[in-house]
């Protein structure tokens, strides 16, 4: 008997329609597919396939094992979906009054789940507030992110926002201190700045960074030097720099 199996029926897909077009149009939300043994379907061969190419883990367990979950018709296929407990934004502030790193981190469409995992481990390790992510066009907190994490995302709240601009705003008016991260020498130096806590870091999209709508919501922007040859980071690499500076103020204020 497979014990890995979660019987809430809230966390699962049933049949194999609906498992296809989870598969397609939201594969970052599939933690695994489950497929009767035994059974030979040109359709489970199929969401056999897809979970291959979108990399999503695939398993093969007997049909009692499937009707523990689903007593009724399962077709021969369930897919557990990644549910991730979601805070408010209150809550998210309200940590920053007792965290070790007094930081909210706010990500402004970040769309690689890796690097969303791997922040959130950097922020627990920092002992950092809480992430905010848009509910659009970001990253989802699902299985890839999870793995990228080591568990991390299941230590720190995350509040989910429709509009991130107006959010910042409201960590404004709750006294947090809003940083950007940009691309230029128009910003203050993240290797000499000081902080005021209690603050909020916005990162930006892989590529594009952080949208004009939302940067004129940051109080001070800031830049990382590169004197090297390279001239670029990655975002999880760019944001572990800027949550350790934050980190060391802290330490040393």
């Amino acid at each position: 008997m497979n014990h890995d199996i979660d019987e809430d029926p809230g966390c699962w897909t049933v049949g194999r329609k609906p498992v296809q077009e989870v598969l397609f149009s939201k594969p970052e939300q599939v933690d695994v597919v489950y497929i009767q043994d035994g059974v030979r379907s040109h359709a489970l061969e199929r969401i056999v396939d897809v979970c291959k190419s979108q990399k999503v883990r695939y398993r093969k367990v007997t049909d009692a094992e499937m009707r523990r979950i689903h007593p009724g018709n399962h077709q021969g296929v369930l897919a557990r979906i990644f549910q991730p407990g979601f805070t408010n934004m209150a809550a998210v502030l309200e940590r920053t009054a007792t965290a070790p790193l007094p930081l909210a981190l706010a990500l402004d469409q970040v769309q690689d789940p890796g690097n969303l995992g791997t922040l959130a481990r950097t922020m627990v390790a920092l002992g950092g507030a809480g992430i905010i992510l848009p509910k659009n066009r970001t990253a989802f907190p699902g299985a890839v992110a999870a793995k990228a994490s080591a568990g991390a995302l299941n230590r720190l709240p995350i509040a989910q926002v429709t509009n991130l601009a107006r959010s910042l705003e409201y960590c404004v008016d709750q006294g947090c201190t809003v940083y950007g991260t940009v691309v230029g020498d128009d910003a203050e130096n993240l290797f000499s700045f000081t902080p005021t806590f209690p603050a909020v870091l916005v990162l930006g999209n892989e590529d594009k960074g952080i949208r004009p709508n939302v940067l004129k919501r940051c109080d001070h922007k800031l830049f990382i030097p590169m004197p090297g040859e390279m001239q670029s980071l990655n975002v999880a690499q760019a944001g572990a720099m800027a949550l350790a500076m934050f980190a060391r103020a802290k330490v040393l204020s």
